[in-house]
């Protein structure tokens, strides 16, 4: 008889204060580093905290999964509106290899080992989802400059509007490089075949790599557009500069006419 096992992930801020919340939970950790922390507390019930925003439930009930979000709400950082959640199955069953159907993996046992990669894997997948959100935004924000331009050959946007614009951008681009590592895998699957396999299956099962490269090239997108964008207003306001100075030497020669008229 097999058994089924769900993981749910949501992402509820855009940062986790890790060290605030190993602190504040006083359990020892599974594992930890300065960007995750991993518990098990009863059996089949963990928690996986990730620092870009992600936890990852598995054995909760909905009100305890509310509740344990609420009760580290004050380690969130830019906490978001509407969480973002995805949910995926182990299920439990003879198998010589991990294998992969839609929305579950099949493996043939689940320890601590199996659930902490299944959980990294999911909680990445939520991640770069929430990464294409924020990205699709800043695209169709610079879709709109892009249009202005072409309709009225102008570009309105104001200096500090354009500074915070990029700003945005940037950091944006900060965190998707310090917070999605798939081409990092983690250690425990370095000296262990089976696990290795089932974490590989997994990026590709998400799809991991090409998303992440697809969000790659969204943000290149987005920041050769940047680059035009500042080029013109830097052209602007040279002109802008150039008229000024036009200007006050004409008031500087009409002084100088009245002067000597005088």
């Amino acid at each position: 008889m097999s058994q089924r096992i769900k993981l749910q992930a949501f992402l509820v801020a855009s940062q986790l204060d890790i060290k605030g919340i190993k602190n504040f939970l006083e359990v020892k950790p599974l594992a930890d580093s300065s960007s995750e922390l991993f518990y098990r507390f009863s059996e089949g019930k963990y928690q996986y905290y990730f620092n870009y925003g992600v936890i990852v439930f598995s054995g909760y009930t909905e009100e305890e999964m509310t509740l344990a979000v609420k009760t580290v709400y004050p380690f969130l950082r830019n906490p978001v509106s509407s969480w973002q959640r995805d949910t995926y199955d182990i299920r439990v069953e003879a198998t010589q290899e991990p294998r992969f159907e839609f929305n579950e993996i099949v493996v043939n046992t689940v320890d601590d080992k199996v659930m902490r990669i299944a959980m990294f894997n999911l909680a990445q997948s939520v991640g770069i989802d929430y990464y294409h959100t924020v990205a699709d935004t800043l695209l169709a924000e610079v879709k709109s400059f892009a249009q202005e331009l072409e309709a009225t050959g102008r570009f309105s946007m104001g200096r500090k509007s354009m500074r915070k614009f990029v700003g945005r951008a940037l950091n944006t681009q900060n965190d998707i490089a310090e917070n999605i590592y798939i081409f990092d895998a983690p250690e425990l699957v370095w000296d262990d075949q089976y696990l290795d396999k089932l974490h590989q299956g997994l990026i590709r099962h998400f799809d991991l790599r090409v998303r992440f490269s697809e969000l790659e090239y969204t943000m290149r997108i987005i920041e050769d557009n940047l680059t035009v964008f500042r080029e013109l207003a830097h052209q602007r306001e040279s002109s802008l500069l150039e008229w000024i100075i036009i200007l006050l030497i004409f008031v500087e020669v009409i002084d100088m006419i009245l002067s000597r008229l005088m």
